[in-house]
């Protein structure tokens, strides 16, 4: 049940649901291919953020807005991550 009645809110809420949801969605997937990956030379994560950012391209992102969203994702993983490398 929504909290609010409001119907730009209720559309604000699903859009960052459906964007949360799409990040999950995508991070759960990769994290399957690590697990399964015949390849350990080879590793996922590197080839899917590459692959990632020339698709994030393809969909006309400028190379500008790809490379500072990355950025700005690295710069704000240390106030998430409490100085952990990998979640306990």
């Amino acid at each position: 049940m929504p909290m609010t009645d409001d119907p730009d809110q209720i559309a604000r809420d699903n859009w960052q649901t459906a964007l949360y949801s799409a990040s999950h969605n995508y991070s759960a997937a990769l994290k399957e291919l690590h697990r399964t990956n015949p390849w350990p030379e080879h590793p996922v994560l590197a080839h899917a953020i590459n692959t990632l950012a020339t698709e994030l391209w393809d969909r006309c992102f400028s190379a500008r807005e790809i490379a500072s969203a990355f950025q700005d994702a690295i710069d704000g993983l240390p106030g998430y991550t409490a100085g952990e490398d990998v979640r306990p």
